[in-house]
């Protein structure tokens, strides 16, 4: 699955965390501050440089994210249609239609970073920039986010399977997203127990030894182009 980490010998995981969780950072800053479209058409050839960078493939990053489509296809019609005259806002579908679009980019800016990451370096890396107790939760609370959802991915993925193998294909679209949801749900708080009893079986410690971060010259051009990014933002 593209939603974890990879070993492997791309650009991407050469380098630092810190650089490409500043990256990220400035990225979604710029793709928020640039909602025309010339703005996001130039901003689109980044997420295909980082996708390139780590190895990973545009086609299987959408798929990977193809849960969160019908949210934001759904959200230029509802913003779109009116309950009376002139019944369709044909600008405010527009511009919903392109704050989904800066959503979509981002998250494949985030996939070659889940790729290229370890999530102990992503623990690491957060618990150097934000020093104390509350590093210490926010690290904590990513390491589990990363680790959790590729596993409540393939949950989700192995019910849709089953119930398609039970002919549930055949079922309205309501239906099936109520089936699939429930069974999720329950599988999702089901994990969650067992995780959680793992963590005191295993004696979880809030300030492990992490590893260390250095810098290289390779994240010194990706550096350079976060404080482009960032600039460009608030130009």
């Amino acid at each position: 699955m593209t939603l974890s980490y990879r070993p492997g010998d791309s650009l991407a995981h050469r380098l630092d965390p810190r650089t490409k969780l500043a990256f990220q950072v400035a990225f979604a800053v710029a793709a928020f501050a640039h909602t025309n479209p010339r703005g996001l058409l130039a901003l689109s050839l980044v997420p295909l440089g980082a996708l390139r960078a780590s190895g990973v493939s545009v086609r299987k990053s959408l798929r990977e994210y193809r849960f969160v489509f019908p949210f934001l296809m759904a959200g230029p019609v509802v913003a779109a249609v009116t309950l009376g005259p002139p019944w369709v806002r044909v600008d405010a579908g527009v511009e919903t239609a392109m704050a989904s679009y800066r959503v979509v980019l981002v998250l494949l800016v985030s996939a070659a970073y889940l790729r290229t990451t370890p999530v102990r370096d992503s623990r690491a890396a957060i618990q150097h920039l934000v020093p104390g107790k509350v590093g210490r939760l926010l690290g904590t609370g990513v390491g589990f986010v990363f680790r959790f959802l590729p596993v409540l991915q393939a949950d989700l993925r192995r019910i849709r399977e089953a119930s398609a193998a039970r002919l549930g294909d055949e079922r309205g679209l309501v239906a099936r997203m109520r089936l699939v949801g429930i069974a999720g749900l329950s599988r999702a708080l089901s994990r969650a127990d067992r995780f959680a009893l793992g963590l005191r079986a295993r004696c979880f410690a809030w300030n492990p030894t992490l590893p260390r971060l250095s810098f290289s010259r390779g994240d010194l051009p990706v550096l350079a182009a976060s404080l482009a990014l960032l600039g460009w933002a608030f130009v």
